[in-house]
């Protein structure tokens, strides 16, 4: 069986020749050259990912990974547990934000059960994944064992195999779980070494009081804890949660089949930092989304070296910034495949 060492093995940089050629068709299109900004380097990017001259739209889906997660009982939600289980029943019967957003998008919605503490029968289009039910208390103890928290990667390097199969070719995250901005906020805190407090924000919305009772669980659980920033998968299983290191195996799995996979916010973030933890080359298949209202966010992504496609305030989750980056994404795709080159459209080039 494959390993996640085998999976991170094949992950290859993308070929300067891809982007020479890519630029080589942006630079003869019937504009300034450059004018279209990012879109033109992301239109590039794509042409190196895919290996394509030409790449067609593609077939897109945003991934929804749910988990539950026993630091909850510390209180650092505005929200109570069995809100994450009604909210996976909620996409799975369309009427969530991410819905309305991957419709828009074109793109299809999975969700996945990869932690929720509680039994999901007679749901229709529910993918099960269950690898806990819900994690424990990251203030007491680890939050999953090693074995769990590879468990978890496993499921996204393995959806992203399958689904490749079927058809898609551009991969979105996505998150749903009661607390899972405390798990985010200790991995933020350990991998860019920050204090608790600069990568700690409000989370469903929990006032003063409660952001400083917040900061001082997450401190707990990383010192209780002890969680090694050199090996992500130690990091993942003593303060993560099983959505997050699901979502790194995604990250994982599209950058091992030259897939593009668009990083939605916080969560997100932290399950491709993880993927990053273990092959930094993954990065080069991702993009940001957008810049999340979480605090922590931007440390992740300023570890990483990513720059976001947009920010608009946005702390949903869901994967609700990863549809909307999509549509512009195909925008880029659209004007490199359609628009005119100043010979064939008999225009003067710049003298």
């Amino acid at each position: 069986m494959q390993t996640i060492k085998d999976t991170c093995g094949n992950i290859r940089p993308l070929k300067k020749e891809f982007f020479d050629k890519a630029q080589s068709r942006l630079d003869i299109l019937t504009k300034p050259h450059g004018s279209l900004g990012q879109l033109e380097r992301f239109a590039a990017r794509l042409v190196a990912i895919y290996e394509q001259e030409m790449p067609e739209i593609p077939k897109k889906a945003v991934f929804v990974f749910a988990g539950d997660h026993g630091v909850a009982a510390e209180g650092v939600s505005a929200y109570p547990a069995e809100v994450t289980p009604q909210m996976v029943l909620n996409f799975l019967s369309g009427g969530a934000a991410i819905n309305v957003l991957a419709r828009h998008a074109g793109a299809d919605v999975l969700v996945i059960d990869a932690g929720v503490n509680y039994n999901f029968v007679d749901c229709p289009g529910l993918i099960q994944k269950k690898v806990v039910s819900g994690t424990k208390n990251c203030a007491k103890g680890p939050a999953m064992t090693r074995d769990e928290a590879i468990q978890a990667i496993n499921v996204g390097i393995s959806l992203a195999h399958e689904y490749a199969k079927k058809g898609i070719r551009m991969f979105a995250t996505g998150d749903m779980g009661i607390a899972n901005t405390t798990p985010s906020s200790a991995i933020a805190a350990v991998v860019t070494g920050k204090p608790v407090s600069e990568v700690t924000g409000r989370g469903t919305g929990i006032g003063d009081s409660d952001l400083e009772m917040k900061i001082a669980v997450i401190g707990r659980a990383i010192a209780v804890n002890a969680p090694d920033a050199k090996d992500p998968i130690d990091v993942l299983a003593k303060v993560g949660g099983a959505e997050i290191g699901a979502i790194a195996g995604l990250c994982l799995g599209a950058a091992e089949l030259r897939l593009p996979v668009v990083i939605d916010g916080f969560i997100s973030t932290a399950g491709a930092v993880i993927a990053y933890g273990l092959n930094e080359t993954v990065k080069e298949y991702m993009f940001s989304a957008h810049r999340s209202h979480e605090i922590g966010h931007r440390a992740i992504l300023a570890h990483m070296g990513l720059t976001p496609m947009l920010e608009l305030d946005m702390r949903l989750g869901e994967g609700t910034g990863a549809a909307i980056a999509m549509t512009i994404l195909d925008a880029s795709l659209k004007i490199y495949r359609e628009m005119a080159t100043f010979q064939a459209a008999g225009v003067s080039d710049k003298s």
